[in-house]
């Protein structure tokens, strides 16, 4: 029975829905990320009357709130709940999205309020589960867009309008639509893909394979979503809530931290005992190194002390961690 797996780590909250060997959803929270569901005391920057949509300031952030009140003017004071964080994109990222609410300000719900299904509390003393069922390979996929399957591989693609997948391979084009389809879904759900998505199959003349696709997917991707038929150009849309950034939105946001992240989290899995030491990309150890706590809370965490190598031949993704002794 596939089960979610929680685990609090230094830097960010991960969670998996893992059955048997599998990953089938993945989620990543970073500690200092804005989340879908905290609620701000806020200050009407600007009305957009046009839209019935404001823009509205605090201490730490902006959002576009919809619908806005019409009794809130300029100026004026209240509280909005975050519905989606801020988006990177090349040279405007998106503001956070927000609604008016009566609720007072605080933080949003813990993230395993969220989560349809059992839930298991995990830590760095217990049996590496995420690991066992691919964690290192996910976020491989996250960080190069690409997922392959029997036949074929996937491509993803961030864009300002939506995400964009295209398939491609060596089968017939008939099968290859059809693996294609189903390994797209299964790598949606599985990279935490949200908003407007666009697959990219072979060109389909044939009515049954398009139909065929599409039910593929539809048995992958849990409800709700809306997505359009699969056209004789074998392209079909995808419409998912997006409550915050993808796996690979977050590697695009920033790649370094994402690794620095990881990095954390081998550390405290490395066995051996005594001092560890972080090898790592100067980029990625002067992530770690500029978040003080990281490495005391690590240190705390393995009950051995830490220490930060730069090495600038290493790529940002070949950080690896050293035992003083085996």
């Amino acid at each position: 029975m596939a089960e979610w797996l929680v685990e609090r780590g230094i830097g960010e909250t991960r969670a998996a829905l893992v059955d048997g060997d599998s990953v089938l959803e993945a989620r990543i929270l970073p500690d200092a990320a804005l989340v879908a569901g905290t609620v701000a005391a806020a200050r009407l920057a600007r009305r957009i009357p046009a839209r019935n949509q404001g823009i509205a300031i605090w201490e730490d952030g902006e959002a576009l709130v919809t619908p806005l009140p019409r009794d809130v003017t300029e100026g004026a004071r209240f509280n909005i709940e975050i519905t989606r964080p801020p988006i990177p994109e090349p040279g405007k990222p998106k503001r956070a999205l927000a609604r008016p609410t009566d609720a007072p300000p605080g933080a949003a719900p813990p993230l395993e309020q969220a989560l349809d299904g059992p839930v298991r509390q995990c830590d760095w003393r217990d049996t590496d589960r995420l690991e066992r069922a691919g964690w290192s390979e996910l976020l491989e996929e996250a960080e190069s867009g690409i997922f392959r399957f029997p036949g074929g591989e996937g491509r993803i693609a961030l864009t300002t309008a939506m995400t964009l997948i295209d398939i491609d391979g060596d089968l017939a084009p008939a099968d290859l639509a059809l693996a294609g389809a189903r390994a797209a879904a299964m790598a949606v759900r599985r990279l935490d893909i949200g908003g407007s998505i666009g697959i990219d199959l072979p060109t389909l003349a044939d009515k049954a394979t398009r139909h065929a696709c599409a039910a593929a997917i539809d048995a992958v991707l849990p409800q709700p979503f809306e997505r359009t038929a699969v056209n004789g150009f074998g392209f079909v849309q995808i419409v998912r809530r997006r409550a915050r950034l993808s796996l690979p939105e977050l590697y695009a946001q920033d790649a370094v931290l994402a690794h620095a992240r990881a990095l954390i989290r081998r550390a405290e899995r490395s066995t051996g005992a005594g001092e560890r030491t972080l090898h790592a990309h100067p980029n990625v150890i002067y992530a770690i190194d500029s978040r003080e706590d990281w490495a005391v809370r690590l240190s705390e965490r393995l009950g051995a002390p830490v220490a930060l190598r730069a090495d600038p031949a290493l790529a940002i993704s070949a950080g690896h961690v050293q035992a003083r002794f085996p």
